[in-house]
This record gives C-alpha cells, sequence and structure tokens, in this order.
C-alpha cells in the first residue's frame, strides 16, 4: 500500500511540475454546489448524452452508412429476398444478428429522447427561475444552440437507417427546403447529391451524425459547464443564501460521489426502458421507397411540433414569374419555428431591457414572483403542445372517430386563442399565490380550526410560520416600471424620445399587476400592535 502510495504521489508531482494541475484542483476541489433536485435536470442531459457517445460508438462497429443497392438474406425471414439500401440491411443485421445489437438500437434511442426532454425541460427551469440574467446570458443562448443541435442530431439519427418511416421524414425535410426561395433546389442538390432521394445522402449524414454534430455539443457542452464554474451556480432563495456566497456541498467528496451515483441511475433507467419498451422496430416498416408513406407515420416527440405545424398551414401558394412560393410549406417549417427559437435565445436581452436590470443576479426567482415571464413561459410550452398535438391529428382522427378537418381548425383556432388565455391564467395565479405569500406573512398559516368568539362570530385560527420562511416570503425583490429618459416627475417623457417611450410602455405592462410584498418592517410594525 506504501509503494503504491509513493508512486501516486510521484505521479502527481510529475504532472503538477510540467502541467501545474495543484493550484487548480485545490482552487476547484472544495468548490460548492447548492443541493436540489432541479439542478440534477441539467446532470441528467449531460449522462444522457455519454451513453448517446458509448452506444453509438458501438453501433458504428456494424452499421453500413451505404445507400447502394443489395438483396437481404439475413435472419429476418419476412424481408428475405427483398431489394434495400446496405444502411438499412446493416440496421437489420444490428437488430437481429449482432449480439446485443437490439438493446444497443433501443438504448441509443431513449437516450436521444431523454436527451432532449432534459434539455427541454432544464431549459425552463432556467427560465422560469431568471437563471439567464446577468452574468449567464451567453450560457442560455450556450444551452439554446444544444437545443437546436439536438433536435438537428435526433432527426439525423433515426433517418439513417433507411427505412419506410425514416424515409417519410426525409421526404418532408426536401419539401421544407424546396421552399426556401431562390436558393431552395441548390440547397438540395448539395444536401442529396441529386435528386431525391439521391445516392449520397445517408453517407453524408453519417459523417454529420457520428461526427460534426457531436463534436459541435461536446464542446458546447464544456463551455457551458465551464461558465457554470466560473459564474458559480445560482440558488434558490433561503435563510443565509446572498449573491456573494453559495450554500451546498463540496465537489469532493460529497458532490462527486452524490452525481457518480446518479449517474448510474440513469443509465440503469434508460437500459431498463430498452429492456421492456422497444422502440423504433424498422423490420416492420420495411426499406425505403419514394412512391409509398408509412400510414399513420408520426416522427420522434421533438420533432412532432414541426409535423403539426406543416398540418395546420392552409393550402398559400403564389405564384409570380412562372415560380411559386410555396407558403404553406415555408411558413410552417421555417418562419414559425424560427421565430420561435429567435425569441427564446434572445429573451434574457429583451428583459433586461424592459426591467432596466443590469445587475448580476445569483438568487433565483421564485416562478410566481414573476408573473408575467412565468406566463410567457407557459405561453410558449402551450403554443409547443398545441402544434406537438396537432402533428397527430390524423391518429387522434382514428381512435376517436372524429373529422380530421374538424381537428386541424380546431387546431387552428386553439393556436392563436390558448396561448395568450394561458398567459393570463398563469399570470392572475401567480398574483393570486403572492397574495396568499402576503398574507401568510402578516396572519400566520391557516390551520381549518374553527373558534368561537364571545359575541358569537367564528375566526380561523392561524399558527406563526418559521422564521426561515418568513424570511423567504419577505426577501422579494420589489420591481418598478422604467421610466423614459428625461421623464418628470410624472413620468412625462420628452418628445422626441420614441425609444425611451416604447421602452416605458412596455415595462409599465410587464410591472402593471404587481402585488406589493410584505416588509420585515410591516412585520415588525404587526408583531408590535399585538395582532396576528
Amino acid at each position: 500500500m506504501s509503494m503504491m502510495g509513493n508512486a501516486a504521489g510521484g505521479a502527481g508531482r510529475y504532472l503538477d511540475d510540467r502541467l501545474g494541475l495543484a493550484k487548480v484542483v485545490r482552487k476547484n476541489i472544495r468548490k460548492v454546489f447548492p443541493d436540489h433536485w432541479s439542478f440534477m435536470l441539467g446532470e441528467i442531459t449531460l449522462y444522457s448524452f455519454i451513453i448517446l457517445l458509448l452506444s453509438g460508438t458501438f453501433l458504428t462497429l456494424f452499421f453500413d452508412p451505404s445507400m447502394t443497392e443489395t438483396v437481404y438474406n439475413g435472419a429476418y425471414g419476412p424481408l428475405r429476398g427483398e431489394e434495400m439500401s446496405r444502411a438499412y440491411a446493416s440496421a437489420l443485421e444490428i437488430s437481429f444478428e449482432v449480439r446485443g445489437g437490439l438493446i444497443m438500437r433501443h438504448i441509443h434511442h431513449w437516450a436521444a429522447l431523454i436527451f432532449i426532454a432534459g434539455m427541454v425541460v432544464h431549459a425552463f427551469r432556467t427560465f422560469f427561475t431568471g437563471a439567464f440574467r446577468k452574468p449567464r446570458e451567453l450560457n442560455w443562448l450556450l444551452g439554446v444552440a444544444l437545443l437546436v443541435l439536438g433536435l438537428l442530431e435526433g432527426f439525423m439519427g433515426y433517418s439513417l437507417p433507411d427505412d419506410l418511416l425514416s424515409g417519410t421524414g426525409l421526404r418532408i425535410a426536401e419539401g421544407v427546403i424546396l421552399s426556401i426561395p431562390v436558393v431552395g433546389s441548390y440547397i438540395l442538390m448539395f444536401f442529396f447529391g441529386g435528386e431525391f432521394p439521391g445516392v449520397d445522402l445517408i453517407p453524408r449524414m453519417y459523417v454529420v451524425h457520428i461526427l460534426l454534430v457531436p463534436g459541435a455539443i461536446l464542446a458546447l457542452i464544456a463551455a457551458h459547464v465551464g461558465l457554470v464554474t466560473y459564474h458559480k451556480h445560482t440558488q434558490y432563495p433561503g435563510a443565509g443564501r446572498t449573491e456573494k456566497n453559495v450554500v451546498g456541498y463540496p465537489l469532493l467528496p460529497v458532490y462527486a460521489a452524490k452525481a457518480g451515483g446518479f449517474f448510474f441511475v440513469v443509465f440503469g433507467v434508460i437500459a431498463g426502458l430498452a429492456a421492456v419498451a422497444p422502440i423504433n422496430p424498422i423490420w416492420q416498416y420495411g426499406p425505403y421507397d419514394p412512391s409509398e408513406v408509412t400510414a399513420g407515420s408520426q416522427p420522434d416527440w421533438y420533432i412532432g411540433f414541426l409535423e403539426g405545424s406543416l398540418r395546420l398551414m392552409p393550402n398559400w401558394e403564389i405564384e409570380f414569374w412562372g415560380n411559386t412560393l410555396s407558403l404553406n410549406v415555408l411558413i410552417p417549417s421555417l418562419v414559425v419555428p424560427g421565430i420561435m427559437f429567435t425569441v427564446f435565445a434572445l429573451y434574457p436581452f429583451l428583459e433586461a431591457w424592459v426591467t432596466g436590470d443590469k445587475r448580476e443576479h445569483h438568487i433565483l426567482d421564485r416562478p410566481r414572483n414573476q408573473p408575467v415571464r412565468t406566463g410567457l413561459g407557459v405561453m410558449f410550452i402551450t403554443s409547443y403542445t398545441i402544434l406537438w398535438i396537432a402533428g397527430g391529428n390524423d391518429i387522434i382522427a382514428v381512435i376517436f372517430g372524429l373529422s380530421i378537418n374538424s381537428i386541424t381548425w380546431f387546431m387552428r383556432i386553439a393556436f392563436f386563442v390558448l396561448p395568450p388565455l394561458a398567459f393570463w391564467v398563469t399570470k392572475r395565479a401567480c398574483l393570486g399565490l403572492q397574495h396568499r405569500d402576503k398574507e401568510k406573512v402578516l396572519h400566520g398559516r391557516e390551520t381549518g380550526i374553527l373558534m368561537q368568539l364571545p359575541h358569537g362570530e367564528f375566526v380561523e385560527v392561524h399558527e406563526p410560520i418559521t422564521p426561515e420562511e418568513r424570511w423567504r416570503l419577505t426577501s422579494q425583490e420589489v420591481q418598478r416600471p422604467v421610466l423614459p429618459a428625461g421623464a418628470d416627475g410624472n413620468g412625462v417623457a420628452p418628445r422626441g424620445a420614441l425609444a425611451g417611450k416604447l421602452r416605458s410602455k412596455v415595462s409599465r405592462w410587464y410591472f402593471e399587476d404587481r402585488v406589493e410584498p410584505a416588509t420585515p418592517a410591516d412585520v415588525h410594525e404587526l408583531e408590535s400592535s399585538g395582532h396576528h
């Protein structure tokens, strides 16, 4: 044991003399991380990506990314003698002839679904708690870029087997590319290597899928985690937590042990899903044939909103100078998602402009204390959900025996009506919760016990809340609308300051409905008067 310790110490000194690792290790080995279940969402995403790399490496050893035609003569009897691409044939071989191949395919696919789901939920946790504020705006942009790359990577991944389902998705992608004005056909020829389906798409997409996009995702994850370490971790409000400190556990040994154990939990859950919940049975779809479409075809869940957007769009086309501008494809597939993701990416800068808040923030918001931001987030989720549901309008029509046209029109109307309604309901709910918090601070917690006073009146007995909870409920920051530059005492701006006036109007809308929280002074005054 002593010899092993001496060897390890010697190796450590060798590396430190040449790389200067001791200083870096001493600085970060006791770095504190806060403890809250929602912070595990980012770890689920990271661990899913690691599992994707491991399972994807296994699959690359056996997959043949070729569109060369061959006659299948493998283990799956119903397809013997069928002409298909080498890509599809090798995917069948992985599923039925490679030892452990099928479960590796399932692990890879489930890990991809959970990877993107983890990013989505993690992004909304960041959004609703205000973790994107200064100095973390760049990290927010990195996260949005990771989400976009994850969507692209996932789409290419389930398109590689060249079965009838994946080919249907590629046919939709072809239409989207062709809808781009002027350059669409040139881009199509570049990617497909000729007319659809071409012979070069699978090999080109394979290189992008296993090398370029994973490399970009890995680099962005490293930058993302590096910025989290540099800026220190955000934390929820609580006793002893300030903008200047972090309350939690050190990296070693506590946090590293918990993180290591959690990795195996995630791996176990994904492996369990792969074993009991098979996914993407490509042998049932058959090889891709451009003249056929899979009945009831549905993409993976994260692409479903694009499918729904295409299905809801009316058949609008513009003819000019012998050319056709396909608005029925261009708007739902590129314009609508482009607007949604652009606004999502730029929101930290838009909110900072509206609120005029340029300070650093390391304490997270409670979503109820930011009713407009929370309402906008729910509005975005509602829009996405409607598009996602619309992507399966044919399945819904068959299962419930409804008219697909009626479902489509209902979804079209819902896309414009339900998101604003969801915003209003969410905002009012947040304000109601703020009122309840204020009452709890001033009068205590409701016990449900009724007491009759001497004069016959019945009142509910309240019990005081703990000092820690009272501190948490009274530490809410009070925000006010931003006045135009140069405004007088009444908030009237000078003439010509259009940008300032616009900002002031938006800021007033942002803060027009607010509940003034109870302050420690209010509590002290109430206690000194003897009321509870």
